[in-house]
């Protein structure tokens, strides 16, 4: 077995991955198998190798730690095999002498503990036997979550922090550059498909999708490296997220390099995304700017020196150190019965590392196993604490110092705290984990063509909020030299005014995008709800925001408004105009025969009806919706009541000159004030049962025109509107009949016929605003009802006064009581 053996007072075991090849013999069952024969060198694990005789080497220079103790160590070499675990296992536990399980042969010094092992499922074979005897085991690789379940390895402690951290870690590092489309890959062993079933259940809890999963079979010599190339070949998504050691993960490189397959963006899991066996030129175009997770690197003084101060001569019985200086000067040390080949340079031992280890830097594994050996030191400081303070002098058991149980130590390990020369507080949980904190790093290349890995980063679990998870993005070096973060999306984003709509059999992150529905809108990036548009605002053409709706009325401001405003207002005049021509010629025959009060009734009364129009025109505020249909039917019941009252008049005064008639006592103005006074009467009673019961108010109708906010008066009830618009209408046609069966009595005292025509045009602008006003739309539906106000009060204004105007000012002379009277024909 490769091993390494320094004496001390007290040992403390490792396990290191040496060699990273093995190479087996053909077992025929005749005879016994063969030992493992180790192949493969790798210089970055003989690195963290050197770290625990370092740190043991520090310690017991250090006079404050553990004085007057010395503590060695017993190191082989696991060659990432099982049988070799529990190989060397057996070896540490029955004194380094043999492996003889449940059995210390020999008296050696006591066993502190065991520093190992680098893989998750070698350190559960390990854990599952230091269990039994209660030694501590810290693991300064194996990340697996299954190794915190205290029940099942109750002896087990690490540096490294759990894959559960790992996995949250990696989850936001994917959410944090927006990739929602990501391939897992993993190997098929514990620490894999643990690790990468850890990070599949967040990155799906941060929303994202997998694209594929894949295993890297430890079973197959190509470790299935044909197809999962091919897979993530045709795979459109460009981030892979990779759970595996670097020589398992290498075969399946090798694939994809000879497929020529580049751009993927490379997530690395700890074990591998600071790889010197991968972090070579020839894999850089497959490899370009990976992205991973590292364990923090700490700084270890007088490490680098350590190394280049190493040489076999100071170490004979170091194999390790002379497979190394083979390795780096490429020769081979001459042995007793050996032949080399020809040609073959030998080792002299004068060759100098000079600069080998000038550039070197501490990498995350050679750092934790650093801090494991004093973490171990620190509990074995604790029980002679302890033990020192029991013991005031130095008789008794106090002599026996260096003699102490497994599960000593392994209770002093449990409340083990002290800081690093970092100043970084180390310690273990309830579970043997200590606080997660990674590096996270990018593989860059370096001026001089190295590929190197830069810190861009740090995920720190116990940091404040805010500070947890931190990224310089303008750090990064992406695959394809771009400055913006790749994407790697199942689907296109959808854009504002569409919304994202689901494929049937696939993931979340493949959809279509769909244009949202007439009066919706989205706006912002891959909306999954279109949105309606508040009441009083309206999409625009992209459907990707809500502009306000354009508010009409009939206002003063536009041409309409302003049109019928001083039609209304010049009609006006005309009424009182005519008024004061009536008041100058009221001693005349004509004005004295038409009843001079109810004219000038009449009079007021339509002035009133043009000023009314103005209440229609404008915002309609609450004050001018309760008011405006009143005011116009309540004038208007007074113009068309005086309209009745004259056609009466007219008819009584007409009968009424007929011998033995019984109208005569009918004949004055009483009769007509009754017929105002009533007919006004009911028309108030209509109005103020409509005001009480359903008053109009301001409403905004956004039903009527897309787009429009049309401000109208809501007339509370219709049934209220078109009774008392019903009513004027009786009226009118009442005076109608009345003047149309009148229209035969002798022309110069007859009214009837110019009634007649002023109710025949009174009723038709009115009939003919019902299919106007229910055919306009907004502001037109006013403009109409405007309209038919003036049309109406010009039709009565016209038809019944503009005759009588004309005979006082320009005939006079028909202005006589005898030609009213008929008699002044010759």
């Amino acid at each position: 077995m490769d091993n390494l053996s320094g004496s001390g007072d007290i040992i403390i075991g490792g396990t290191f991955l040496i060699h990273v090849g093995r190479s087996y013999s053909e077992n025929l069952f005749t005879n016994k198998p063969a030992d493992l024969k180790c192949q493969t060198f790798e210089f970055q694990k003989y690195q963290d190798m050197q770290a625990m005789i370092f740190a043991i080497e520090e310690i017991n220079a250090n006079p404050d730690l553990l004085p007057n103790i010395t503590l060695g160590f017993q190191i082989f070499d696991s060659c990432a095999a099982m049988r070799r675990v529990a190989e060397g296992i057996f070896w540490i536990l029955s004194g380094g002498q043999g492996s003889i399980p449940n059995y210390r042969c020999h008296n050696g010094p006591p066993l502190a503990g065991v520093i190992g092992d680098s893989g998750s499922t070698r350190s559960i074979l390990m854990a599952q036997m230091l269990g039994l005897y209660r030694y501590p085991q810290i693991s300064y690789f194996a990340t697996s979550s299954l190794l915190s379940d205290r029940t099942q390895f109750p002896s087990f402690f690490r540096t490294v922090p759990s894959d559960v951290f790992q996995s949250q870690g990696l989850a936001q590092l994917v959410s944090y550059f927006n990739w929602t489309w990501v391939g897992l890959l993993a190997l098929d062993n514990d620490y894999g498909q643990e690790g990468i079933l850890a990070t599949k259940m967040e990155i799906l809890r941060a929303g994202a999708c997998v694209a594929f999963i894949e295993s890297i079979l430890l079973s197959r010599p190509d470790r299935n490296a044909l197809h999962l190339s091919r897979v993530i070949a045709e795979s459109n998504a460009n981030v892979v997220v990779v759970f595996s050691s670097d020589l398992s993960f290498l075969p399946v490189v090798e694939e994809l390099l000879r497929r020529n397959v580049t751009g993927k963006i490379w997530v690395a899991s700890e074990s591998w995304s600071s790889s010197a066996l991968l972090s070579k030129e020839r894999y850089w175009g497959v490899l370009r700017g990976t992205i991973g997770f590292a364990l923090h690197s700490g700084h270890i003084p007088g490490f680098r020196e350590f190394l280049n101060a190493g040489h076999p001569q100071n170490n004979p019985d170091d194999n390790f150190m002379m497979e190394f200086w083979e390795q780096n000067f490429g020769c081979k040390w001459k042995s007793p019965g050996t032949l080399l080949p020809n040609g073959t340079r030998l080792c002299t031992g004068q060759e100098s590392l000079g600069s080998t280890f000038s550039s070197f830097n501490v990498l995350g594994v050679t750092f934790s196993v650093y801090i494991a050996v004093y973490t171990l030191t620190w509990a074995l400081q604790d029980i002679l604490t302890h033990r020192k303070k029991d013991c005031p002098n130095l008789n008794g058991r106090c002599s026996e110092m260096l003699t102490f149980q497994p599960w000593e130590v392994l209770h002093a390990m449990k409340s083990v705290h002290f800081r690093t020369k970092e100043d970084k507080d180390v310690y273990f949980d309830s579970n043997g984990d200590i606080p997660a904190l990674y590096d996270i790093v990018n593989w860059q290349m370096s001026s001089q063509g190295t590929i190197q890995h830069i810190k861009i980063g740090s995920y720190d679990a116990i940091a404040r909020p805010g500070h947890i998870f931190m990224v310089n993005t303008t750090a990064i070096q992406w695959p394809a030299g771009d400055t913006q973060v790749p994407l790697s999306v199942c689907s296109q984003s959808c854009s504002p005014g569409f919304r994202k709509a689901a494929i049937r059999g696939k993931p979340a992150c493949c959809f279509q995008c769909v244009p949202c529905p007439q009066g919706e809108i989205s706006n912002h990036t891959d909306s999954i709800d279109c949105l309606r548009c508040p009441w009083n605002q309206l999409p625009n053409v992209q459907q990707d925001r809500c502009f306000p709706k354009t508010f009409e009325f009939l206002s003063y401001e536009e041409y309409l408004g302003a049109a019928l405003v001083a039609t209304s207002v010049t009609s006006s005049t005309i009424p009182v105009a005519l008024l004061g021509i009536f008041s100058h010629y009221r001693a005349t025959p004509i004005i004295r025969a038409n009843n001079y009060a109810i004219s000038c009734l009449l009079l007021l009364s339509l002035s009133l009806c043009f000023l009314c129009s103005l209440a229609f025109i404008g915002y309609p505020q609450p004050e001018k919706c309760l008011l405006r249909q009143v005011a116009f039917g309540m004038v208007f019941a007074i113009c068309v009541s005086c309209v009745l009252a004259k056609t009466i008049t007219v008819v009584i005064a007409f009968k009424a000159t007929k011998p033995g008639s019984n109208l005569r006592k009918w004949t004055g103005t009483k009769v007509s004030y009754f017929v105002i006074g009533l007919s006004v009467l009911i028309q108030l009673c209509v109005c103020i049962t409509w005001l009480s019961y359903s008053p109009p108010f301001p409403e905004h109708n956004v039903q009527t025109q897309p787009g429009v906010i049309i401000v109208e008066c809501n007339e509370g009830s219709p049934a209220a509107f078109w009774c008392m618009l019903g009513y004027l209408g009786l009226l009118a046609t009442i005076s109608f009949i009345l003047a149309f069966l009148a229209r035969h009595l002798p022309d110069n005292f007859n009214e009837a016929k110019f009634i007649t025509f002023s109710m025949l045009a009174f009723l038709s602008a009115w009939l003919s605003y019902i299919p106007a006003s229910l055919s306009a739309r907004g502001k037109y539906t006013v403009a109409m009802e405007v309209f038919a106000i003036l049309s109406s009060s010009w039709a009565l204004l016209v038809c019944i006064f503009v005759p009588k105007c004309f005979i006082i000012l320009f005939r006079p002379d028909l202005n006589k009581r005898d030609n009213l009277m008929g008699r002044g024909k010759e």
